[in-house]
This record gives C-alpha cells, structure tokens and sequence, in this order.
C-alpha cells in the first residue's frame, strides 16, 4: 500500500502531466476554434467515442443540464456537425449522432494533439517510455477511459 507521501507525489507528478496536456490540447484546438467551441468540442468527442444516443444521456456524460444540451445541439447540428433523429417509438426524444463533418474535425484535432505527444515521447529516454506506457495504460482504466483504436476510427 503505497503512503500518503507517495500518493502525493504522484498526484503531483499527474497534475503536472496534466498541466502538459492541457497546453497541447489547448493548442491542437486552437486551429478549429473559428468552428467550434470548446463545449462544442467535447460534445463531438463524446459523440465520437460512445456513439449515437439519446440526448438526455449527452447531457448526462458532458454533466450540463438538458437545456443547455438541446442549445448545444441546436449549434452542432446547424453546422452540420451532429445529426438528431427521433428514437423509435418515442418522438419526443431524439438520438444524437456525429455527422462526417463533425467526426472530420475530431479526427483533424486528434492528429494534430498525436503528432505533437509525438515530439514530447521521442524526447523521452527509452527506458522511461517503457515505464509511461504501462502507467499510463492503468491510470486510463482506472479513469474508465475508452481505448483510443476504440472510438477514434468513430461509429458506423
């Protein structure tokens, strides 16, 4: 069992880590941000990596309240970024999709945050990229974290 001590510093070597991801985050956004908003972002992400639903539960995964869904929806699909259907049976909920264009600019913004992680591993020694991977692999499971081969390639 590890000590207080040691969940410290390793909380503190993750919040630094974060600190660095957040930055390539921020920048690889950056170059979309005439389209889309950062609440915008997330609901495509969200979309992209779960799949099409109800709009209920996109409110729930992006914890905002259902009318701020709906607005946020309202956005995305005027840009033609997501797509909303009746569910069957039910015409008063609809299911939420991302469309081609919504799942491009995921797609575009994954590449660029990718190549840029990139040039931050390869400046790491090879012995502690062996350790990241491991740690890193944990700490997404634990977080409960979709594989990346697992959403990025989107939904059909």
């Amino acid at each position: 069992m590890q000590s207080a001590a040691d969940l410290d510093a390793i909380t503190d070597a993750v919040l630094g880590a974060s600190r660095v991801l957040v930055s390539i985050s921020s920048r690889s956004l950056a170059q979309v941000a005439d389209e889309v908003t950062l609440p915008q972002y997330r609901a495509l992400v969200v979309l992209q990596s779960r799949g099409p639903q109800p709009a209920h539960v996109l409110a729930s995964e992006l914890q905002i309240v259902p009318s701020s869904a709906t607005r946020l929806c309202d956005r995305l699909e005027a840009k033609g970024l997501i797509a909303r259907e009746p569910l069957a049976g039910n015409r008063r909920e609809l299911r939420v999709q991302v469309t081609e264009e919504g799942a491009a600019i995921v797609g575009a913004v994954s590449r660029r945050r990718r190549e840029e992680l990139r040039r931050v591993v390869r400046a790491m020694e090879d012995e502690d990229r062996g350790t990241l991977v491991g740690a890193l692999e944990a700490f997404n499971r634990a977080a409960g974290e979709v594989p990346e081969g697992e959403w990025y390639l989107g939904w059909a």
